[in-house]
């Protein structure tokens, strides 16, 4: 067996940064689920496709009304799609008269970059 002690994030004195890669340490617990709660919103083709769409809207943000024509999906199921990717943080909105605007909590987006970003270099095989 292995001495080697497992540095779990948010438990240790030396503070590594605010957001350590996923190779850099193991997380903490409240860590972990917020992350999981994250990637199961993501988890699904259709939000997945949502997100890409509110994200790369020019001007920031997209109206729920150019959203539905784009899925063979009814309108309450796309809101409910909607809803799930704001729960998780990923978007935000705001009712305008009778439509309702999206976008991308770029923050969220940052988090979730930082965490996938490998900080070891792939060595050149020969």
């Amino acid at each position: 067996m292995s001495k080697q002690e497992l540095v779990v994030i948010g438990q240790d004195d030396e503070s590594t940064g605010c957001c350590p890669g996923l190779v850099t340490a193991p997380l903490d617990e409240a860590r972990a689920a917020d992350l999981a709660k994250i990637f199961k919103a993501l988890g699904d083709p259709v939000r997945l496709r949502l997100l890409s769409m509110i994200a790369s809207r020019s001007g920031g943000e997209v109206c729920v009304c150019d959203l539905t024509p784009a899925f063979d999906l009814s309108q309450p199921t796309i809101s409910h799609h909607l809803k799930l990717l704001r729960q998780a943080g990923l978007i935000d909105c705001e009712r305008r008269g009778t439509w309702v605007y999206y976008w991308v909590l770029p923050g969220t987006l940052d988090r979730l970059s930082a965490f996938l970003t490998t900080t070891q270099k792939a060595e050149a095989t020969t």
